[in-house]
């Protein structure tokens, strides 16, 4: 199989333990976008990576009980968001009953993200959600 050699792909990854915060979740990867320039070309894009990010992880932390690995990977489709998590159990999108305190993460994520997919892995799961960039922007 040939490789298309225009295609590139960066990425950054980071442990995020229970006892870390959500808080360094957002501020790590926000520091991610904003050295990609979309906090210039798309700030509301921005706003709902570090949204997502906050609910993974979240997820992660509270439901799986599990420390947290956050992935971000782009290629020139999509800004993949990945958290890794020690539980096996997939989320699924549902609708939670109108006075329920929780129960709408992952309807959120569907929201916010283009695509989103999550799947059960040796040592737990993975849940990505995928992001397309902004447009270049044009000078003439």
């Amino acid at each position: 199989m040939a490789r298309d050699p225009s295609l590139r792909a960066v990425g950054w990854a980071r442990a995020l333990p229970i006892s870390s915060g959500v808080k360094t979740a957002r501020d790590w990867t926000r520091e991610h976008l904003v050295a990609l320039g979309w906090d210039r070309t798309a700030p509301d894009l921005v706003d709902a990576v570090v949204l997502a990010v906050s609910e993974l992880v979240t997820n992660a932390h509270v439901h799986a009980r599990s420390d947290a690995q956050l992935i971000l990977t782009r290629d020139e489709e999509c800004l993949h968001v990945t958290v890794h998590d020690a539980s096996s159990r997939v989320p699924e999108a549902r609708r939670p009953d109108d006075g329920a305190l929780g129960g709408r993460g992952m309807l959120l994520i569907d929201a916010l993200a283009d695509d989103w997919q999550a799947r059960s892995c040796p040592r737990g799961k993975d849940v990505t959600a995928c992001f397309r960039p902004p447009p270049p922007l044009r000078t003439s």
